[in-house]
């Protein structure tokens, strides 16, 4: 063999050794982008004995907590926070949102960023609750928390997305203000508006200023919809929603405000037609009657499942109890005896050391997700329409 032709063989071998790895890794690349892309999203809804924390958990493990449960009780809510993020596999909290600055939302930030290393807060800006001494003393902690600057802050607006990987992420609501237009595919006339609206008296008083602040969001991953809006009240659920549906068809709904009143408007709950309602209620907070009946006569008559068994609603208006995931504490049981027997109702008994079981969801962007009780174990699997 000649110097050139030699040197010609050398410099062919050497390509298609190059070509090789090259095209090694860019199966491997693929590879690793695909089971990415085919990697289920874990939502876990932590049972915080009617205030809300509600953990997501993408494909590539990036985790957002929108709220964080209630102070106090040893630590009870942050913990149970914690035990879930552990079960997810997640060492950190990459982003907490916090929904607006009532307690059972705010009040567990201080024992959580003592437990466990959150990197963003996000919120919708200053608290307007300012005749409110509990939520006032809320919001100054959370600020001089803030002011150590050992955390990002993102304060968001309507029309705001989330940077989140592998979702769309879009917030509706926030410091009193809701999205101006419709979401893609949305705006279509929403019948419900023409019905009497019958607002819940309550809703201007100053105890509820926060709760219409709410930073609320809708949630895309793949061909599954999700929507929170926090506690977000009726006359701004109004304003997405009439007299042209803002939102659109809805797969998974978190119910808004624990299923209190006064969120949860037909207008709302009719026209995003939702498949699926997850409601973070406790034994005697949330779960109002008129809620569960709006969600369980509502046109697509959507599954609904519960964190607790509602005392005011009992067997007639509550969801099954295959999809309930705490049932009555005994002190619950007493009292709903004394009820069936025409007594007033006592006044409610700490439970704090109850089994706090969850609900979790398995979603795949495909559409496809399962909703599972943590008490029983009892799942279900739907396919996004």
């Amino acid at each position: 063999m000649t110097l050139f032709s030699n040197l010609r063989f050398r410099m062919q071998h050497t390509l298609a050794r190059t070509a090789g790895v090259l095209l090694a890794g860019a199966i491997a690349t693929g590879a690793a982008l695909h089971a990415q892309k085919a990697a289920p999203m874990r939502i876990y809804f932590i049972d915080v004995e009617g205030g809300q924390s509600t953990l997501f958990v993408m494909p590539d493990h990036t985790s957002l907590l929108v709220d964080t449960g209630f102070p106090s009780n040893g630590g009870r809510d942050s913990q149970r926070i914690v035990d879930t993020a552990k079960k997810a596999g997640v060492s950190r909290i990459d982003y907490v949102l916090l929904t607006h600055y009532h307690l059972d939302h705010l009040g567990g930030v201080p024992e959580l960023v003592a437990k466990i290393p959150v990197g963003t807060f996000i919120d919708h800006g200053d608290n307007r609750e300012t005749v409110v001494p509990g939520t006032v003393r809320n919001y100054e902690n959370y600020q001089a928390m803030l002011q150590s600057g050992k955390y990002k802050h993102i304060i968001v607006k309507p029309g705001d997305k989330l940077p989140i990987p592998g979702v769309d992420l879009t917030f509706l609501s926030a410091a009193g203000e809701v999205l101006d237009k419709p979401l893609p595919g949305a705006g279509q006339a929403n019948a419900t508006c023409s019905a009497p609206d019958n607002m819940p008296e309550g809703i201007n008083t100053p105890d509820q200023a926060e709760n219409a602040q709410s930073a609320g969001f809708e949630m895309n991953f793949g061909k599954l919809r999700i929507l929170d809006l926090g506690d977000l009240t009726w006359d701004k659920e109004r304003l997405l929603m009439c007299p042209a549906n803002k939102i659109g068809h809805i797969n998974l709904l978190i119910v808004s405000h624990h299923g209190s009143k006064p969120s949860s408007s037909p207008a709302l709950i009719d026209g995003i037609t939702p498949q699926v309602a997850i409601m973070d209620n406790g034994e005697r907070k949330g779960g109002y009657v008129p809620v569960l009946d709006t969600i369980r006569t509502t046109l697509s008559k959507p599954d609904l499942w519960q964190l607790h068994y509602a005392l005011e609603g009992g067997d007639q208006h509550n969801t099954g109890k295959a999809m309930i995931a705490n049932p009555l504490s005994p002190e619950g049981e007493a009292a709903a005896k004394e009820l069936a027997e025409g007594k007033p109702l006592p006044p409610p008994a700490p439970h704090a050391n109850d089994a706090g079981n969850s609900i979790t969801v398995e979603a795949y962007a495909t559409g496809r997700f399962t909703v599972t009780n943590g008490r029983n174990g009892f799942a279900k699997t739907y396919q996004a329409k």
